[in-house]
């Protein structure tokens, strides 16, 4: 049986980079990016440099073409620049998704999903961490920040074209995973001691082959309608943390997630650490 054919964006960045070894196992992929090396400056093999903020789709249209979906993790971002570059950075980055989307749909695509981020319900974390608002749930958005609130707006680009309305009544499918920290470093850098951020750390932990899976099974799973018939879907990337703020319940249910790890017995002895240096016994 041939395997099925996956655009990645964004294939030399951090989240594409976790990926990839499952990805590069189970479908065709065509790799996208504006560069042929990580952060690492390690080569990703099979990039292909294409600039996707380029608005003439034309461009890099025979990349789309044939595919059956797109995991998208271009972002366009500029650092240290203050509010006013950050802001004008994030639109650039709604218009790069904007033209993945439009493409994807024009090349008749079945599904994106698209790296999104936990960042999307920033306003709700410390009053969830502090225990004075329930779970985090994936139907809240609202941010504090640029980011986040970019974030927001680039899953309702997702809505949108999965709705189908301004498309002729053709959706493209569609899923955002809000994706929580992909890392092994953040229970250890957190302050010794300091609880709070030890819990935030704990909380938002996805491992490397829990992401794998979620990713693969928003990518496979057949129907993920929602209860009002559109297939659009917003998803937690955490593991299966006691920790955890953020509800994963969905996920579960919509495409059977299942995250092998947890936090709390990933980095046991480093609680105990944080734990006795904050005097918790």
């Amino acid at each position: 049986m041939p395997k099925e054919k996956v655009v990645v964006t964004g294939a030399s960045g951090i989240i594409a980079g976790v990926l990839l070894p499952a990805l590069r196992e189970r479908y065709d992929l065509t790799l996208l990016d504006t560069r042929a090396h990580n952060r690492d400056g390690e080569e990703v093999e099979g990039v292909e440099i294409v600039d996707l903020l380029d608005r003439d789709r034309d461009r890099y249209r025979h990349f789309f073409s044939g595919a059956d979906a797109v995991v998208h993790c271009a972002y366009y971002r500029i650092h240290d620049q203050g509010d006013d570059v950050y802001f004008a950075s994030e639109l650039e980055n709604l218009q790069l998704t904007y033209n993945v989307y439009q493409v994807a749909w024009e090349e008749r695509l079945r599904r994106v999903v698209a790296a999104s981020t936990n960042h999307a319900a920033d306003f709700y974390e410390n009053y969830a961490l502090d225990g004075a608002a329930p779970m985090v749930t994936p139907d809240q958005n609202a941010s504090d920040n640029w980011y986040g609130w970019g974030k927001i707006a680039f899953e309702q680009i997702g809505q949108v074209f999965a709705s189908g309305v301004t498309h002729g009544g053709r959706p493209l499918e569609n899923v955002q995973i809000r994706i929580g920290g992909p890392r092994e470093t953040d229970v250890a850098a957190a302050p010794l001691g300091d609880l709070r951020r030890m819990r935030r750390a704990l909380a938002v932990y996805i491992s490397q082959r829990d992401m794998a899976q979620l990713f693969i099974k928003s990518i496979e799973t057949a129907d993920i309608r929602d209860a009002l018939g559109v297939p659009f879907q917003i998803f937690y990337g955490i593991s299966a943390n006691p920790h955890a703020i953020w509800s994963i319940a969905n996920a579960r249910g919509v495409i059977g997630y299942a995250p092998q790890d947890n936090s709390e017995e990933r980095f046991s002895d480093l609680i105990q650490a944080h734990m006795k240096a904050a005097g918790v016994s």
